[in-house]
């Protein structure tokens, strides 16, 4: 059974092997992870890892981003993948993010691996009174969008945004 766990430096082959399934360089939603960062060694993975776990301390956050809470997807010490939640929403992000992002290695996709960890998010948004929550994917996306609407989320719109044409949803957590 999946579990959401804060990232740790203990996983740093499992997550490397992630990242290797995605492929290098690709983008993964909700993994918090910049083209720059140096994952591949020791220092720099610890150096993101901790940037990750301070995501809700605001004087630490870069200008422009929202406070966040990531979440490593976890099954036996395997990453499976990652998803975050915004605090709150600026204006970029409630035209094209939304407050939660996730994504899950391609592996180990079509095993209700996203359904379980955008509900254990939910659950986390509703504890810190977050309602509704905005969850957007990719317009052709067809399995991120089941993965909403499984949990209750009402699609608003579909939209051309800075990452491409969107489906944003509203999902009530109370």
């Amino acid at each position: 059974m999946p579990e959401l766990i804060a990232p740790t430096t203990r996983l740093h082959r499992s997550w490397l092997a992630a990242r290797d399934d995605w492929g290098r360089g690709v983008h993964q939603d909700g993994s918090g992870l910049h083209p720059s960062d140096d994952v591949d060694s020791p220092e720099g993975f610890a150096t993101w890892v901790d940037r990750l776990r301070a995501g809700t301390d605001e004087s630490r956050l870069p200008e422009g981003l929202v406070p966040a809470v990531y979440w490593w997807i976890v099954e036996e010490d395997e990453v499976l993948g990652a998803i975050s939640l915004r605090l709150r929403l600026n204006d970029f992000l409630l035209r094209a993010g939304g407050h939660i992002g996730y994504g899950v290695r391609p592996s180990a996709r079509r095993r209700g691996v996203a359904t379980f960890a955008l509900g254990a998010a939910l659950a986390e948004a509703a504890r810190r009174g977050i309602d509704p929550v905005l969850v957007t994917c990719d317009d052709d996306n067809t399995a991120s969008a089941r993965t909403i609407e499984r949990h209750g989320g009402v699609l608003e719109d579909v939209r051309d945004t800075e990452l491409g044409r969107s489906r944003r949803y509203w999902i009530r957590t109370r």
